[in-house]
């Protein structure tokens, strides 16, 4: 039940929020590509906390879960590189939601990012 009314409510937001010409498959071309550059950041050994973020990013239902998921995987690459490097790997995986998202949930420029 939890999958469907995900996708249905993913469905109606999008529709809300002018990204109806983005058909299935492009939001699922864009999911596997997000997922797969969220697992590539996360491929140098580390923690336990590492495996289960994977696991989080495996197992996600759509690109808003993905998306909800960035402060994990924040978390996960600072253990491991320091901050500096995952914000700046943080920054190009975020780019890769544009136009797939919903404008509230997109991010909004930061003083802290300069």
């Amino acid at each position: 039940m939890r999958w469907t009314t995900s996708n249905f409510m993913f469905s109606v937001q999008t529709l809300f929020n002018g990204n109806a010409s983005n058909d299935k498959a492009q939001c699922k071309a864009a999911m596997q590509h997000i997922r797969e550059a969220m697992l590539d950041s996360l491929s140098q050994p580390g923690s336990v906390a590492d495996h289960s973020v994977e696991l989080k990013v495996v197992h996600a239902n759509d690109l808003q879960e993905l998306w909800y998921l960035r402060g994990d995987l924040m978390a996960a690459m600072a253990a491991v590189d320091g901050e500096a490097v995952a914000r700046r790997k943080l920054i190009q995986i975020s780019e890769m939601f544009k136009g797939f998202l919903p404008k509230g949930l997109t991010s909004r420029p930061s003083p802290l990012s300069h």
